[in-house]
């Protein structure tokens, strides 16, 4: 029997004491909610660590996404960054609502698939993609963003083994002259946007674009279908996506010159970031309620498109991004419960069983997570204390943070970690992996499982030779 389609909510912001979100904020009882649950609750129900994703929050910034843009430029196609948050009931929503995906691997494309993803609306990027993931692409339709000389020929052998048409993009490398002189933060390399830019494995230059091109025309099976680009979160300026923008249609006009194609779709990537009126992002740039919305994003990088394609005399092309944090990001609450308290001559620290493994850009990229006790969330800060993990580092989650008083059996929860949370936690020091619940209204349902002890040992094997002698007499 044919199952019906669940069609996409329609959406309702609830009205927060205090906002946070459309869908997290204060609730009625002085407690951090998200959406109609009481977080209190839900820590002590599913326990800590805990991640908590907002069904509806993420359809919002989904939609914020893909309205904005297709207000100023009707034919653009939202790709879900998969890396973001690669669990499948999130894949399940991006679907329901009409969002497409970029995949990194095997795994995130094979787990995109099982979801039920149109492949038409997948493409596959990565730097050194083996023959498996090819395969797979091309059994299954996707499209193909190259960024190797040798990938075209494998991809064709494999589609000719196959007895499959592939369509392919190439990865450009574009040179973002205006970005010589901008600086943002330093999450890819010291130097200037445009210098962290060159300094990445990613991307091909205009010679080996219009070769790659001219010799694809010529193959049978292979299709040309789009150039991409990813700038990344290198900066929140949207002027600085603009001048990307910009110049994926001055290659459009070079590729032309040189090949006799247009590219009929550009992709320009992701990096896309987001302003909360209490911060986030990385330190040396924090996003706070000036940062840019998806209108800015919109409204500049398509006027670009649109000027630069009519000085080169060029079609508009389909329009594609790849946001992930951005959507994900603002979804998400990771919940700790307080353990040890500990006062020194100069300083307090507030020990949690959250960890940087669990918040890994804290560490890795000195990303702010604003944090906030989930009981009475409103309440004042009165000390300033260091929040930290219980792992054999520093480990620290959120140093120097003006909290009220916490005690043993607190629960903290920090927003914005949606993103690149659960998709790059770690077990460092053997911990688990938490679970992830999503909430939607009044439901909470767990959608990953909290990892146990056998899920961890039993991925270890020990020789024979070392168990006879371990245990001999």
């Amino acid at each position: 029997m044919a199952h019906a389609k669940l069609r996409a909510p329609e959406l309702k912001p609830v009205a927060y004491s205090t906002t946070f979100g459309e869908f997290i904020g204060i609730g009625p009882n002085g407690n951090l909610f998200v959406d109609g649950c009481d977080v209190q609750v839900l820590a002590e129900t599913y326990g800590t660590p805990l991640y908590i994703i907002s069904e509806n929050q993420l359809r919002h910034n989904y939609r914020a996404f893909r309205d904005a843009f297709q207000k100023y430029y009707p034919e653009t196609e939202i790709l879900f960054a998969n890396k973001s948050n690669n669990g499948l009931a999130i894949r399940h929503i991006m679907n329901q609502e009409g969002a497409g995906g970029d995949c990194f691997g095997a795994q995130e494309m094979y787990m995109a698939l099982l979801a039920g993803t149109n492949p038409k609306s997948l493409v596959l990027n990565g730097s050194n993609k083996q023959d498996e993931e090819l395969e797979m692409a091309i059994a299954n339709g996707l499209c193909i963003n190259i960024d190797a000389m040798d990938e075209l020929d494998r991809i064709a052998e494999i589609a000719t083994r196959l007895g499959c048409e592939v369509d392919i993009g190439i990865r450009l490398k574009l040179d973002l002259e205006p970005l010589r002189d901008r600086t943002g933060v330093a999450m890819h390399g010291p130097g200037t946007l445009k210098q962290q830019s060159d300094s990445t494995k990613w991307g091909m230059s205009r010679e080996q674009t219009v070769e790659i091109v001219n010799r694809a025309k010529s193959m049978p099976g292979i299709r040309l279908k789009e150039t991409h680009f990813h700038l990344s979160r290198m900066s929140n300026d949207p002027a600085a996506f603009a001048v990307m923008a910009r110049e994926m249609i001055t290659w459009s006009g070079y590729i032309r010159d040189n090949t006799g194609w247009t590219p009929p779709c550009i992709d320009i990537g992701g990096g896309w970031t987001f302003g909360k009126w209490y911060g986030t992002g990385p330190n040396s740039q924090l996003d706070g309620p000036d940062a840019p919305t998806p209108d800015d994003y919109a409204r500049l990088c398509t006027a670009a498109i649109k000027e630069e394609a009519e000085k080169l005399g060029l079609p508009l092309p389909k329009l594609r991004l790849e946001p992930g944090r951005a959507l994900s990001g603002p979804a998400g609450v990771a919940v700790g419960r307080v353990g040890a308290v500990k006062t020194g001559t100069s300083k307090k620290w507030v020990n949690l069983d959250l960890s940087t493994n669990h918040l890994s850009w804290a560490a890795v990229l000195d990303w702010y997570y604003h944090a906030v006790p989930v009981r009475n969330a409103g309440a004042a800060a009165t000390e300033t204390v260091d929040l930290v993990g219980p792992l054999c580092n520093s480990d620290e989650i959120g140093p120097h943070r003006k909290m009220p008083v916490l005690n043993r059996g607190d629960f903290v929860a920090f927003l914005d970690a949606g993103g690149y949370t659960e998709s790059s936690a770690a077990r460092y020091n053997a911990q688990l992996l938490p679970a992830t619940v999503l909430v939607s209204g009044s439901t909470a349902e767990v959608i990953t499982e909290r990892e146990q002890l056998k899920d961890v040992a039993g991925r270890f094997r020990v020789p024979p030779r070392l168990l006879a002698g371990s245990f001999a007499p």
